[in-house]
């Protein structure tokens, strides 16, 4: 598949790759020095994961604890920017310890270069984390 032309897609793609669990194809659409932040994070979870590979490790078990069914409310907005959208969007699924269903809210700004992810603010419901079995960063809550 030739890389989407435009952050959107590129964005859309993503959402698909991430609901078929491929994190491998997910984290290559970043760039080697991508950015990911979580301004909202709990004080014990990860703010800031500089650089392809942190963002690797970091979601590399995402799929054996969040099992995602579906991002409706997909709304993505273009900045003045061309190179950045900001997105608004519902993440629906369970968790897979306690099969507890997710309805997890997001508002992401993304910014792609050269059909790559080069950095992705991820503003996401922290209070979320509250159910068991929602860590799938090792930080043992």
């Amino acid at each position: 598949m030739s890389a989407p032309t435009s952050p959107a897609d590129l964005y859309r793609h993503s959402l698909r790759l991430l609901l078929d669990k491929d994190i491998p194809a997910w984290v290559a659409l970043w760039a080697e020095d991508g950015l990911m932040e979580f301004p909202f994070a709990p004080d014990d979870w990860p703010r800031r994961l500089e650089g392809k590979e942190a963002i690797a490790a970091y979601m590399r078990h995402y799929p054996d604890h969040i099992d995602l069914h579906d991002f409706p409310d997909l709304r993505i907005h273009q900045t003045t920017d061309p190179q950045t959208i900001v997105v608004e969007m519902r993440g629906v699924g369970r968790l897979v310890e306690t099969d507890a269903p997710l309805d997890m809210t997001y508002i992401a700004v993304v910014t792609v270069r050269d059909g790559h992810i080069t950095s992705y603010r991820d503003y996401w419901n922290p209070l979320a984390l509250q159910e068991p079995g929602a860590d799938f960063t090792g930080s043992g809550r």
